[in-house]
């Protein structure tokens, strides 16, 4: 069965407080007629820090998007590379038993995707399938996942990379003075993150099932307006309060493979802000400390994007504490409105020796 191994999560050196967010709005922004309002949501998220890939004084600066994009590609071959080689550790794999890589970022942007400098720079087959997500923000974790499952189960014995890299201070916009926008300052952090799914059972969550369900008509409550300065974040004041609508898909998803959302033994979830795991608890009918990693993830790191799926994953791992054949739900939210659900069982027995690994060099294994 497809298994997802422990991932492996990356912050940058440079770390902001949220004292030093509030100072920070206060100083900048301090004649702007909402502020108090900022503030308080800032305070809200209980964001106690986040890690950033410049030093605040950089990061405040805007030299133009083309110098903005640079530093992205700059600092994700930068950093890349020790997260990869870390998350194929775990899984006991070298670069040439990968079949195919899933690379998820919206904070920056190449064309092609960083995936060809990968298997170019890091011992990948040149045959790799490539899948790169760029618009799904958040929910890009969870796709990446999902993707990663529908793929083993097309090519059974295969594996498969995940690559999140979302540098998120790099979209900071200083004449942006939009209450969504301001609040996002407050609450994004930047990470790289990593980890494979192999194609037979491992220690690790072993996917069961998934799916994907949009909330119709909200495709503008979570958005980038993209400018000449670059990408400018949107969030609208109703997004908080999606979980309503999001809780009976999560239930719905779940009840298609029998399975009951509201009695699972773990559960890893998008942390885009505390309502988030708030609401979750009440629509889905369980306790808040089962959204214990979720809400670590937020304190610690903030709000990083696609990463915070496996930043929650790897918090599982740690934890050593989940018995073998544990039901669980991953879900990963975000633009659209779109959730990424997935189900899988622990498993704590360790790999069978592996097969040969699948080249997909004839017609038969494309078909």
């Amino acid at each position: 069965m497809p298994t997802l191994c422990r991932p492996v999560v990356a912050v940058p050196e440079y770390v902001i407080t949220l004292d030093d967010t509030l100072d920070l709005a206060r100083r900048l922004h301090g004649r702007h007629e909402q502020l108090p309002l900022v503030l308080r949501l800032i305070r809200n998220t209980h964001v106690a820090k986040r890690h950033l890939v410049q030093p605040i004084e950089d990061t405040l600066r805007h030299p133009g998007f083309e110098a903005r994009n640079a530093v992205y590609v700059r600092e994700a071959k930068a950093r890349v590379p020790e997260v990869v080689e870390r998350a194929l550790a775990h899984a006991n794999l070298t670069p040439d038993r990968v079949d195919a890589i899933v690379f998820v970022s919206c904070t920056g942007f190449t064309m092609p995707s960083l995936i060809p400098w990968m298997i170019n720079e890091l011992g990948f087959r040149s045959d790799t399938r490539q899948l790169p997500i760029a618009q799904m923000g958040c929910a890009a974790g969870g796709a990446a996942i999902n993707r990663a499952h529908d793929f083993c189960l097309a090519y059974p014995g295969a594996h498969v990379l995940i690559v999140a890299c979302e540098f998120c201070s790099l979209c900071y916009q200083p004449t942006d003075l939009d209450v969504g926008n301001l609040l996002s300052n407050g609450l994004f952090g930047d990470a790289v993150a990593a980890a494979v799914v192999r194609g037979d059972a491992s220690v690790g969550v072993r996917l069961s099932a998934n799916g994907s369900r949009l909330i119709r008509d909200t495709e503008d409550w979570i958005s980038y307006a993209v400018k000449s300065t670059g990408f400018h974040f949107r969030l609208d004041r109703r997004v908080p309060g999606t979980m309503e609508q999001l809780a009976p898909e999560l239930l719905s998803v779940a009840a298609d493979f029998g399975w009951n959302a509201s009695a699972l033994d773990f559960y890893i979830v998008h942390a885009g802000g505390p309502r988030i795991l708030d609401d979750l608890s009440h629509f889905l009918g369980v306790a808040p400390t089962m959204f214990r990693y979720s809400r670590a993830t937020l304190t610690e790191y903030g709000n990083i994007a696609s990463a915070v799926v496996l930043d929650g994953l790897r918090r599982l791992f740690d934890a050593g504490d989940t018995p073998h054949d544990a039901c669980g739900l991953i879900a990963g939210f975000g633009p659209g409105i779109t959730a990424e659900i997935t189900l899988g069982t622990w498993g704590s027995h360790a790999a069978q020796p592996e097969r040969k690994p699948t080249h997909f060099h004839n017609k038969e294994a494309l078909t």
